[in-house]
C-alpha cells in the first residue's frame, strides 16, 4: 500500500504512474515518443526545424525553435530533456521549449541525444556537450549572439550542469546560467527525500536506482566526477543557477543541497520550491502550480538574456 502524501489534487491521477524501467519498455517507448519529435510542426508565431548532426560517430537528431518576430541574432536556450536517459522528449516538453522562445525572445534548440540501454555513461555527457560546442562554434550559422543558456529536467538538468563543467574543463566559454528542474545532481541514496519517497509517481527512489543500473555500464562509473555535479571541487565555476524541486520527489534534498553548496561557493542561486508536487509535475500543464513555475523559469532566462 502507498503512504499518503499531502499531493495537490492537480497531481492525483500523475501519482498513480510509475513506468516499467527495463530494456523492452525503453525499446518501445523510444519507439512511440521518437514520433513525437516528427510530429512537430512550424506555426504562424514560431519556425520550427528539424536537423541532425554527427557527433563522436553518432546521428543525432535536433530542433531549433525560432520566433516568428526575430529579426536578428539572438540568445538561445539548449534544453536537454528528461526521462531517466532512457525516454526521449514528451509533448510537454516541446510545449514549454516553445513557450520559452516566444515569451523569451530567444531559439531554442532541443537535441534528440543517445540513451540508454543501447548508449550507456559517458556517452550522454559527451554528446551533450559536443552539441554544446557545436552551436558555440556556428554562432553566425545558427544566428544567435553568445548568450548561451543550458537547461534541463531530471537527468536532462544532469546533462546541462555537466556540460556546464565540460565547458570550464575545455577552457570554452561556459554558458551564461544554467535552469535546473528537479535536477539529477548526484547518485546519493543516502538524503531523507531519497529514504522517504520511495512509491510515488513517476519517479521514486526504487525507480531511481532502476535508471541508474540502467544508464550505467559498470558501478564504479557512478563515481565519475561527470556523473555528480553536487560534488564537484570547483563549484564557484558553475554559472547563475536556477534551481527547482517537487515536494514529494525523491531528488528534492538533493537539488536543496547543490543550491545551498552553489551559493556557498559565491554562485547567485534563484530557488524555487514547489508545494505538492511530484516528479515531472509540469507534465499537468492546467495546474496554476505548472503554470507559476513557467512564469518563474521565463523570468530567469529574461533576467539573464537582458543583461
Amino acid at each position: 500500500m502507498k503512504k499518503k502524501y499531502n499531493i495537490n489534487k492537480d497531481f492525483k491521477k500523475l501519482n498513480k504512474t510509475n513506468p516499467p524501467i527495463n530494456k523492452v519498455f525503453a525499446r518501445i517507448s523510444q519507439f512511440f515518443l521518437r514520433l513525437i519529435f516528427n510530429f512537430q510542426k512550424s506555426t504562424k508565431d514560431c519556425k520550427v526545424e528539424k536537423r541532425s548532426v554527427i557527433l563522436n560517430n553518432i546521428k543525432m537528431r535536433y530542433i531549433i525553435i525560432t520566433p516568428s518576430n526575430i529579426d536578428k541574432k539572438a540568445p538561445c536556450l539548449i534544453y536537454y530533456h528528461g526521462g531517466g536517459f532512457m525516454l526521449p522528449a514528451g509533448p510537454y516538453h516541446y510545449r514549454n521549449a516553445k513557450k520559452y522562445a516566444l515569451d523569451c525572445g530567444c531559439k531554442v534548440f532541443i537535441p534528440d541525444f543517445p540513451l540508454t540501454p543501447k548508449y550507456q555513461f559517458p556517452i550522454q555527457p559527451q554528446i551533450c556537450f559536443e552539441f554544446y560546442k557545436m552551436i558555440f562554434e556556428n554562432l553566425n550559422k545558427f544566428n544567435i549572439n553568445n548568450k548561451i543558456i543550458v537547461g534541463g529536467d531530471s537527468a536532462g538538468a544532469n546533462l546541462a550542469s555537466i556540460v556546464c563543467m565540460m565547458a570550464s574543463d575545455n577552457n570554452m566559454q561556459i554558458p551564461i546560467a544554467q535552469m535546473l528542474i528537479y535536477p539529477v545532481v548526484g547518485v546519493n541514496f543516502q538524503t531523507e527525500s531519497m529514504k522517504m519517497f520511495d512509491d510515488t509517481g513517476m519517479c521514486n527512489s526504487k525507480d531511481f536506482e532502476k535508471y541508474c543500473k540502467l544508464y550505467f555500464k559498470n558501478f564504479d562509473d557512478r563515481q565519475n566526477r561527470y556523473v555528480s555535479p553536487l560534488n564537484q571541487e570547483y563549484l564557484e565555476k558553475y554559472p547563475t543557477t536556477y534551481i527547482e524541486t517537487a515536494e514529494f520527489d525523491c531528488l528534492h534534498d538533493d537539488g536543496v543541497i547543490f543550491a545551498n553548496k552553489l551559493k556557498e561557493n559565491g554562485v547567485i542561486v534563484k530557488e524555487h520550491h514547489t508545494i505538492g508536487t511530484i516528479h515531472a509535475y509540469d507534465m499537468v500543464t492546467k495546474s496554476l502550480i505548472t503554470q507559476e513555475s513557467l512564469v518563474k523559469r521565463i523570468k530567469f532566462l529574461k533576467e539573464q538574456f537582458n543583461k
